[in-house]
């Protein structure tokens, strides 16, 4: 009877094809493992537990240790491990696959799964609704607790991987049905990237009917510890097959591969296949990595690349035209390659503020990385890369290929975004205070964050350090010359409410390094005016940055260029008095 039904034969955790991969070492994982084994074990209504984490952070492996777990105690009832290609991308034999297993691991269930069967014999080409009523909520309603234990699992690893948004909709709605089952629980433990078809089918759901954990959040110094067991067992696998020697590869240089890992089990297991096919160069290659050349890092990290690009590439669908594919990549790039660029990180909010973007542009762009960027849920939270590894990827051509951010030109981008910025935004008494003496500490913090945004403040700090590393040079009347000759005194004075005056002093010095006095004599002039002018007013501007407007200007030389550039700027009662 169950030959009708078509099976995907990689889809069980221990399928022939799963043979080489590898569970959970002895001591790792050790409080998550506890968590999940303690949910599925217990009796809460939440019956569906989602795993979810970025590319590489041992997602698989963790869903393979649970479901051996529990297939060894006789309570899995399937598994169901998606991966791009082949039947198991996609869910055409999901439940019917589901149906064959739990036929054989609950022997209890086979008559009335065979029942199934014989009264809809063309199930397996019926909805995934009636698949999964027919061959497997029906069935396990019709179990008896007494000759039951206490729960079953099933696994499903991997979902975002499934070809098709819809379908996977569709699977969490009718998993999310488990909870209807009263004689014999059903949990079902679920694994995914934070990618928008998951993310949205799991906000459908109650907060009492799934339990959720974010495998990226876990404290860093927990997934150290776990890599650093995994690396140890690794390495003495493969100094034991080359015989390297009681001491290699030592303590500090397993510490110092932890550090490179940067959370991910991912890199980790790739190093340890890199050092291990060098066979009997494996020392060598162990040194290349820690050396850090091109040639090393690029081996270790390509199955990260495939991975990143697998990322990139789904975010843009297929179903656009060829220009907007076009479009969409460009979009990518430019606000990708933003947030690599940026010298400080900015939420998605301040983010499409400083790049002159409708926020929701930003946000469709974000929506499908989540695997790669952490996004927060708060929008006032910074956007971040989960590792730095994609930062390197991103910006090298030979590895990022068509997705390739040309670093120097996200800086100049960025920095002339900042300098469009502030001279849209920033303006004399910015923060609306009533005497020329007003202190910059009587400003409070969400007064100043009212007045000079995150993404202002960002602007103020970084223009002049994106304008060194675009590595263009600047010239007479330019952008930034521009902006220095309209709104150098509103720039100092926003500087001096968020006490930073002494980065601006070193924005200054670096700009007038970075300015030739040969190509761009104005320039280089009013900057070099400008270096002495601040230095000469420090504590005035950080104290009173008001101070900018009056004493600052009334007592500069009559030859400084910055006084004369602003004369209009001093009030008249200075002159009265003067």
């Amino acid at each position: 009877v169950f030959q009708r039904l078509p099976y995907a034969l990689d889809a069980a955790f221990n399928s022939y094809a799963k043979q080489d991969s590898s569970t959970c070492l002895p001591n790792t994982r050790v409080g998550l493992l506890e968590e999940i084994y303690n949910w599925v074990d217990s009796e809460n209504e939440r019956c569906i537990f989602w795993l979810n984490g970025l590319a590489g952070t041992g997602k698989s492996t963790i869903a393979r240790t649970v479901a051996c777990r529990y297939f060894e105690q006789k309570r899995l009832g399937a598994s169901f491990f998606f991966s791009r290609g082949g039947d198991v991308g996609h869910a055409g034999k999901f439940f019917t696959s589901f149906a064959v297993q739990l036929a054989y691991n609950v022997p209890s269930l086979r008559r009335y799964i065979s029942e199934a069967v014989e009264e809809q014999i063309n199930v397996a080409n019926q909805s995934l609704r009636d698949q999964w009523q027919q061959l497997v909520l029906r069935p396990l309603s019709k179990l008896a607790r007494c000759i039951s234990p206490a729960s079953y699992l099933l696994v499903v690893d991997a979902l975002d991987e499934c070809d098709n948004e819809g379908h996977i909709r569709t699977i969490l709605q009718l998993l999310a049905e488990a909870r209807s089952l009263t004689t014999v629980p059903l949990r079902v433990f679920l694994t995914s990237r934070p990618e928008i078809p998951v993310r949205h089918g799991i906000r459908a759901f109650t907060h009492a009917e799934h339990k959720d954990f974010v495998l990226h959040s876990i404290q860093l110094s927990i997934v150290n510890h776990d890599i650093s067991l995994y690396l140890e067992h690794n390495l003495g696998v493969i100094r034991q097959e080359w015989t390297l020697g009681a001491s290699w590869p030592g303590e500090q240089v397993l510490r110092q591969l932890v550090t490179y890992a940067s959370g991910l089990f991912i890199w980790a297991a790739t190093a340890c296949r890199f050092i291990r096919e060098g066979k009997r160069f494996a020392r060598r290659r162990l040194d290349t990595i820690l050396n850090g050349s091109s040639s090393a890092i690029t081996a270790p990290e390509k199955h990260l690349d495939e991975i990143y690009l697998a990322v990139l590439q789904h975010s843009i669908s297929s179903d656009y035209l060829d220009d907007e594919k076009e479009e969409s990549c460009d979009m990518l790039k430019h606000a990708v390659g933003s947030v690599v660029a940026l010298l400080s990180p900015l939420s998605a909010s301040s983010l499409s503020r400083l790049l002159h973007l409708p926020k929701e542009e930003v946000d469709q762009t974000f929506e499908d990385l989540q695997a790669i960027l952490d996004i927060p849920e708060d929008p006032t939270c910074p956007i971040r890369l989960h590792h730095p590894s994609f930062r390197d990827f991103l910006l090298n051509e030979d590895r990022c290929k068509y997705f390739w951010v040309d670093e120097k030109e996200a800086h100049q981008i960025l920095a002339k975004c900042c300098i469009k910025l502030m001279s849209q935004t920033l303006k004399k008494n910015i923060c609306g205070m009533h005497a020329p003496d007003s202190q910059a500490s009587q400003v409070k913090s969400n007064h100043l964050q009212e007045c000079l945004p995150p993404e202002v403040q960002y602007a103020c700090l970084y223009w002049v350090q994106h304008l060194q590393r675009s590595g263009s040079q600047v010239h007479d009347g330019e952008e930034a010359h521009q902006f220095l000759q309209a709104d150098l005194l509103h720039w100092l004075e926003a500087l001096g409410w968020m006490g930073k005056t002494s980065e601006g002093i070193q924005a200054i010095l670096s700009l007038e390094a970075h300015v030739l006095a040969i190509e761009s004599p104005d320039f280089h002039a009013f900057v070099h005016d400008t270096k002495r002018f601040v230095l000469y007013n420090r504590s005035a501007i950080e104290q009173a940055p008001l101070q900018l407007y009056c004493s600052a200007l009334v007592f500069a030389p009559e030859n400084s260029i910055v006084r004369g550039n602003f004369e209009e700027c001093i009030p008249d009662w200075t002159r009265t008095v003067w």
